[in-house]
């Protein structure tokens, strides 16, 4: 449903029609639906054609036969569409008798009184007589006009077609009028009327007459028209000029029969204007398919063939009249045709002759064009002027194509003879042209024999008579073609008559006679076309170029024969010889190296092969051959396996032999040796003459596959020894621990611990592979010599080439992981690392440098010392060397490291690395440099310090300062990172940041100590001169001396205030400063002792001010005892 809902809107089409419904459906189904569907473009193009033609005309034209020529194939979706026409023609044809139904159709009103009763009682009722009456009136104006109205119509269009249309419209409307009158309520109202001997009764016959008999023509002309409307449709809508063609006898046929039988049609003024319509639409045919602005552009064959069938139509028209006239005039019985000729006849007559015309022009077109054609061009050798004058051939027809006026209009007859006089004019100046063209262009001809193929074809096809005639006197242009033609085959046969060129793979002799004979067959092709006619070689110019022509034959047979006679000479001297060739032949120590093995090649003479060729292709130019080198030519195949199987055996020696190493080599020395004495009487004994060539190549190849399957195995266990050493050298002899992600460093020790124990593994393999060397080497030697000592002379040197190989990988073993990890301790990614440890005074490496350094040196040594793992092979042999005894009965392995230890590379890989780390490890002391700022922290004696600095009793901003210097340290060394890396090593600095730390923190500890110290006895101290103060205030002076003690107590408070005031101040700053740096004193808090301090200032503050009134008060009573006793002082 979804692809049925995107696909159909697609082919649909929409529209909406909202008025007049029934024509413009018409209109939409007949102007766009049927043109478009049309099968033939033309055949829609008519006017005034009918809506039922389409589909009656495509009925009709697939029941025709088929026209020879012109037969329809019909495919399938052709005949989906022509029925789907019809349906749609048939539809349309509904809708049109629809419409006249209903808007066509004329209807009488019937009267509105009752009739219904005796005739006699209703024309005795004076009321209804008057009202039928008026009814009947009615009824004739009704009729008079539509009779009066079909009497003014006339056929809408020029064509048959339209006739047969006026009738049936006309039939259809009369005929229902007719109808109507027969009505049995009609009938009865006129019975009525001349019951009552109404006046109107005399009108009344009259107009029912006539329409009776209008109606009775009507009817009988469509009925007659309809048996020739089949052809007329063929006229109008055929599909091609034959179906016309065709058409016309027939038609005429069946005009006669209606001329003959019709009461209507057969008069003049009835039948001439359907004749004339006839002769319209035949040309209004030919004017529609023969248009002259495409006539000219389409293909000359099929414009001539359409203005061909377009004149006959026209022709037969004429013809078919004739015919029947004089059929008719034979008959005695019939009516004459004595039409008017001119008026069917003069505008046909004069468009035949307007195609007779155009017929002649493509006629003209195709004669010029067969002249200058591709043959021309090929002979003259100038295309582009024969296309020039092609050209002006095709611009003979443009002003035709551009013409203002119709050439088929007889009003235009003048102007068309202009446009043919022009034509014909300019045709007789390319004429001219031609012909000095062709004077000029078999001057300088190009080819002989195609000059006279050209001349030849001419006779026998049409052309212009005056150039044909111009081209037959040719022919002694020709023959001058041909002199020069010898005269260059001549000079090309004497230039290179002792280098002749040579086909591919042509032998020399056989070759250069296929030269000659090739040069010679093109002069002699040429003359035997010439002898087709005898005229040309019996002229005086003919004998002379037969004469040159012998002459020329006559050199080149000469040479022909001194060159075979020269060949088969020499080939009857040297073939014996050749065949007694041995079959190989040793070659040059430059092609294969002579420490290998002997080289051979193939000793087939190429002379040899050379005269086997000569033979074949002289036999087959007709050459008598000697029997030797025909029984040799025969042997060819023979030959030819010989060879390719000795080659064969060779490629696949020198192939083996080319596998082989050098050690390999000189151990299968032996056994090369005895192959080349199976090969030796290739090159000793056997020739080409030989019978036993076949067995001498089977005992070869059986040497050489047993020697290559020896090969095979020793290759094979050269090759297992070979897996084993590279196994070894590509083991990996300094495996560090690879952290995670996330995860720490392994240190120092750690790093080179698991090295070690990696190393300790890999060696375990490494020795296991070595020792399984020997047993493959014994191997080997039990194929090569069938023993199995391990020490077999003969493979001394493949043990030596092995030890040595065995050597060099164990070099190159050491030396690159000596690199790779020299590579590792210089690379920027650290892979161990080292801590920092403080050690007053100095600050230190865990582990140290020194360590460090011996773990890599030791590490190094024994990455080389793994080398006397592999013990060396007694000489000659592949035995492991047993221990000696040296100095001090001291037991000496031999090893390869005795050896690889001397290596400069070795060593010098070997010093380096420890100088690398022994660099990383003083740029790591250089960095540790920095760290020596802080040295003070640990170097002075705190204590000691910390008692000078007390002892000078230093202020409270004294204090700040140093508590801020080392806290200060303390965040700088938090602020730097942990970690410092170089290298290989990581450097952790976070025991020496938190020992640094820490000696700060101590620093800052003793410092608030000291000033906890003092802030607390400064505290004491004021507590107890206040309570000092506070009691001497609180005594009451009895004596004067009491009043005075007081008094000096109050002043001495007053004077005091101040410096205590600051002291005051003085003690709380120290305590600020003890808690901004987070400093803790022992003993009471601070902050009771504060609140004393405070209560003591105002107890001191109250007891002076309540001193001084009590005191005012005892001072009268103190003046009285001072009276009393004025003693008292």
């Amino acid at each position: 449903m979804k692809e049925a809902m995107e696909t159909m809107p697609e082919a649909m089409e929409y529209g909406v029609i909202n008025a007049n419904v029934l024509p413009l459906l018409r209109d939409v189904i007949c102007q766009v639906f049927l043109p478009a569907l049309s099968f033939n473009q033309h055949k829609e193009a008519a006017t005034g054609s009918a809506p039922g033609d389409v589909a009656d005309r495509l009925e009709r034209e697939m029941d025709l036969p088929s026209v020879p020529g012109e037969a329809v194939e019909y495919h399938s979706i052709q005949l989906i569409r022509d029925e789907f026409l019809m349906n749609i023609q048939k539809f349309a044809n509904s809708i049109q008798r629809t419409m006249q139904q209903l808007e066509g159709e004329i209807k009488l009103e019937m009267p509105s009184v009752s009739v219904e009763g005796p005739v006699s009682a209703l024309a005795a009722d004076l009321e209804t007589v008057e009202v039928l009456e008026q009814t009947v009136i009615s009824w004739l104006n009704q009729i008079s006009a539509a009779v009066e109205g079909q009497l003014k119509k006339t056929p809408q269009g020029n064509g048959p077609l339209a006739e047969i249309e006026f009738w049936r419209e006309r039939n259809a409307t009369l005929s229902a009028l007719h109808e109507q009158t027969k009505l049995p309520m009609v009938r009865k109202v006129l019975d009525v009327i001349r019951e009552a001997d109404s006046m109107i009764v005399a009108n009344l016959q009259p107009v029912f007459t006539e329409l009776f008999k209008l109606h009775t023509e009507a009817s009988d002309n469509v009925r007659f028209l309809s048996t020739v409307e089949r052809h007329f449709k063929n006229l109008t809508h055929g599909s091609s000029f034959p179906v016309i063609l065709d058409t016309i006898p027939s038609m005429m046929s069946a005009l006669r029969m209606v001329w003959t039988i019709s009461r209507h049609y057969n008069k003049d003024e009835r039948m001439i204007p359907l004749m004339e319509r006839i002769a319209w639409e035949i040309a209004e045919r030919v004017c529609r398919v023969v248009n002259l602005r495409t006539l000219f552009k389409e293909n000359r064959a099929s414009a001539q063939h359409k203005v061909a069938e377009a004149k006959k139509t026209l022709v037969m028209w004429k013809k078919a009249y004739f015919e029947t006239r004089a059929k008719i005039e034979a008959s005695g019985r019939e009516a004459r045709w004595e039409f008017d000729r001119k008026r069917l006849f003069e505008r046909t007559d004069y468009m035949a002759s307007i195609c007779q015309d155009l017929s002649n022009i493509l006629q003209v077109m195709e004669e010029f064009y067969n002249i200058f054609g591709p043959e021309l061009k090929a002979v003259t050798g100038d295309p582009k002027r024969i296309d020039d004058v092609l050209c002006r051939v095709d611009s003979l027809v443009t002003p035709m194509e551009v013409l203002t006026f119709d050439p088929f209009s007889i009003k235009s007859s003048q102007y068309w003879k202009y446009v043919m006089d022009d034509f014909k004019v300019e045709v007789l100046v390319i004429e001219k042209e031609a012909k000095n063209f062709i004077d000029e262009s078999f001057k300088t001809l190009r080819s002989a024999e195609a000059a006279f193929d050209m001349l030849l074809k001419f006779k026998h096809i049409r052309s212009r008579e005056a150039i044909n005639r111009q081209m037959m006197m040719k022919f002694n242009d020709i023959l001058a073609q041909y002199c020069k033609e010898i005269d260059t085959v001549n000079k090309i046969f004497t230039e290179n008559l002792d280098n002749p060129p040579l086909y591919k793979n042509h032998p020399p002799v056989a070759g250069a006679i296929y030269w000659e004979r090739s040069l010679f067959f093109r002069i002699k092709h040429t003359i035997l076309r010439f002898q087709e006619v005898a005229e040309i070689l019996d002229s005086d110019r003919g004998r002379e170029v037969k004469q040159k022509y012998l002459e020329v034959g006559r050199m080149m047979k000469s040479y022909e024969d001194r060159k075979y006679e020269q060949w088969r000479d020499a080939t009857e001297q040297l073939l014996p010889a050749l065949m007694k060739k041995s079959l190989l032949t040793k070659v040059s120590d430059d092609v294969v190296s002579s420490d290998k093995s002997a080289a051979f090649a193939i000793n087939f003479p190429t002379a040899l092969r050379e005269i086997i060729n000569e033979t074949k292709y002289l036999e087959q130019l007709g050459f008598p051959v000697p029997e030797l080198a025909r029984n040799v030519a025969l042997q060819e195949d023979k030959f030819l396996r010989y060879t390719e199987g000795i080659q064969r055996m060779l490629d696949h020696y020198h192939e083996l032999v080319g596998t082989l190493t050098e050690a390999e080599a000189v151990l299968l020395d032996e056994h090369s040796q005895e192959l080349v004495r199976v090969f030796r009487s290739g090159y000793k004994r056997l020739n080409w003459n030989s019978l036993g060539i076949a067995d001498y190549i089977a005992r070869c190849r059986q040497a050489i596959g047993k020697f290559e399957s020896l090969v095979h195995q020793i290759q094979k266990n050269a090759d297992d020894i070979s897996s084993r050493l590279t196994l070894i050298e590509s083991i990996n002899l300094f495996k560090y621990p690879v952290p995670k992600s996330g995860e720490e460093l392994p240190g120092v020790k750690e790093f080179f611990e698991h090295i070690d124990r990696e190393r300790a593994k890999d060696v375990d393999y490494m020795v296991r592979w070595y020792l399984a060397i020997g047993p493959l080497l014994t191997k080997v030697e039990g194929l090569v010599v069938q023993t199995n000592t391990g020490k077999a002379p003969k493979l001394a040197s493949y043990y030596e080439h092995w030890e040595k190989r065995l050597y060099e990988a164990l070099t190159r073993l050491i030396l690159k992981n000596l690199q790779s990890f020299n590579s590792l301790i210089l690379g920027n990614v650290p892979v161990f690392q080292t801590e920092t440890i403080l050690t007053a005074p100095e600050i230190i490496l865990h582990p140290s440098s020194n360590e460090i350094n011996k773990m890599c040196v030791h590490c190094v040594r024994n990455c080389v010392e793994v080398t006397k793992n592999f013990v060396r092979w007694m000489h000659g042999s592949c035995i492991e060397c047993p221990p000696q005894k040296g100095e001090e009965e001291e037991v000496v392995i031999i090893s390869f490291y005795n050896d690889i230890s001397l290596n400069p590379q070795i060593i010098e890989q070997a010093v380096m690395i420890p100088q690398n780390v022994h660099r990383i490890l003083i740029n790591l002391m250089k960095y540790l440099q920095k760290w020596k700022k802080y040295r003070p922290l640990w170097k002075l004696d705190k204590a000691i310090v910390m008692e000078k600095f007390a002892a000078k009793k230093p202020p409270c901003t004294a204090y700040d300062e140093k508590l801020q210097f080392y806290s200060k340290i303390s965040y700088e060394v938090a602020r730097n990172s942990l970690t410092k890396d170089e290298h290989c090593v990581r450097l952790q600095l976070g025991p020496l940041a938190g020992t640094v730390q820490e000696s700060a923190r101590s620093w800052v500890v003793s410092l608030g100590k000291l000033l906890g110290e003092s802030a607390k006895e400064e505290l004491y101290s004021l507590h107890e001169e206040m309570e000092s103060l506070s009691k001497n205030l609180k005594k009451s002076p009895s004596t004067l001396e009491d009043l005075k003690f007081v008094l000096a107590t109050i002043a001495e408070i007053r004077s005091k205030s101040l410096l205590m005031e600051l002291r005051y101040r003085d003690v709380q700053e120290r305590y600020r400063t003890l808690a901004v740096y987070n400093l803790h004193v022992s003993g009471r808090p601070l902050s009771p002792a504060l609140l004393r301090w405070s209560q003591a200032r105002g107890s001191v503050c109250r007891c002076s001010s309540d001193a001084l009134p009590r005191i005012c008060l005892r001072l009268p009573v103190m003046r009285l005892k001072w009276k009393a006793h004025p003693t008292v002082t």
